[in-house]
């Protein structure tokens, strides 16, 4: 009898401890709801102050009828998104203060155009354990800026049967690659094998629009569908240079790359570091030709390697595109962001483009 008295005991006061629980649960309400407001409603980001502040949020977290240990967060999203996707910044001290650059990669990774008004929302969450409880929602109208000189520039893509896409135009083809691009605005280039078959040039994966292909001769371009094709009438490597400025190309066969690299690399700060490297995807179709599609770089330095070694790297002191020397110098990368990169290792050619 002793035994089960003991039992009852035990079953009794667990079942108010859990009653108690229940209802310190149940009693702690938001006696105040969080708020927030910002300095600016308009705001256009400026690329010549990246540092300086573009925007202050001045906030207060949610109050509740219990002492509770919460968290404040500004959430950043696009409108009519519903916040899905929405950035969110853990804060301490308020006001809370964005400068230029933060903001616009912050807008640009969600998806924000470009050097046009975006309309922005944002609210403030207050978490507490695993419960959130949220401020009321300020618009914002921002304008980002384009991430750096590239954008001076139009980016072109091989497309034909001698090419690695063949006719598809999709934006998904991983094997429509940019033609890499000279040092004038409008003047391209690439180095590499072609099929027999034809080709033409788009500014868009994706998209028949704004092409360009053979004109009314050999070594003439003519934009629009209208175009034909140019003809590659044997297999091989060629130098291909186009001009859109002034409608010409020129291709010129030239002998077989008598080197080859199992492994192209990148390595670097603005990657995953000087001790660890990337490896960049070879293209089954000219194995000269790398890609590495919507890597997260970070502000920093890196360079193209081969066979994760220092004995053959590449490299030179130019942003976003150029030639890449032999032994050259660190490539910088000002912007964290998501790149596609394209290196080519006849020709030492790169790219690294934004990806929005």
């Amino acid at each position: 009898m002793k035994h089960f008295f003991k039992i009852f005991t035990i079953a009794v006061l667990g079942i108010l401890v859990a009653s108690c629980k229940d209802e310190d649960q149940a009693i702690m309400n938001e006696t105040g709801q969080s708020k927030i407001t910002s300095d600016k409603t308009t705001i256009v980001l400026d690329k010549a102050h990246l540092d300086d502040a573009a925007v202050n949020f001045t906030w207060a977290k949610s109050t509740f009828d219990l002492s509770v240990v919460s968290a404040p967060k500004i959430e950043i999203g696009l409108k009519g998104s519903n916040f899905k996707d929405a950035k969110s910044l853990d804060v301490v001290t308020s006001p809370y203060s964005m400068t230029n650059k933060q903001l616009n990669t912050l807008l640009l990774s969600l998806g924000a155009t470009p050097n046009e008004a975006n309309q922005v929302e944002v609210r403030l969450r207050t978490v507490v354990g695993t419960a959130s409880f949220y401020s009321n929602v300020i618009t914002l109208a921002v304008t980002p800026y384009i991430l750096g000189p590239i954008y001076n520039y139009t980016d072109l893509y091989l497309i034909g049967d001698a090419t690695a896409g063949g006719w598809d135009n999709s934006g998904t083809n991983a094997k429509l690659y940019p033609l890499q691009k000279a040092a004038t605005a409008g003047v391209y280039s690439y180095t590499g094998y072609f099929a027999v078959g034809g080709v033409k040039f788009i500014q868009t994966p994706g998209s028949w629009d704004n092409q360009y292909g053979l004109g009314t001769s050999a070594g003439s371009l003519l934009a629009g569908g209208g175009s034909s094709n140019i003809s590659i009438a044997t297999a091989g490597y060629y130098k291909l240079t186009v001009d859109v400025n002034a409608l010409k190309y020129t291709l010129t066969s030239i002998s077989d790359p008598t080197t080859s690299y199992t492994v192209i690399s990148m390595i670097g700060s603005a990657s995953a570091g000087w001790d660890t490297d990337v490896d960049m995807e070879k293209s089954t179709f000219d194995p000269h030709v790398w890609v590495k599609k919507k890597i997260a770089l970070s502000s920093g330095e890196f360079k193209f390697r081969a066979n994760h070694d220092w004995g053959t790297n590449w490299g030179v002191a130019k942003e976003f595109f150029g030639v890449a020397d032999l032994g050259g110098g660190n490539i910088p990368v000002s912007e964290s962001f998501n790149y596609d990169v394209y290196f080519n290792d006849i020709t030492g050619e790169f790219s690294v483009i934004p990806v929005f």
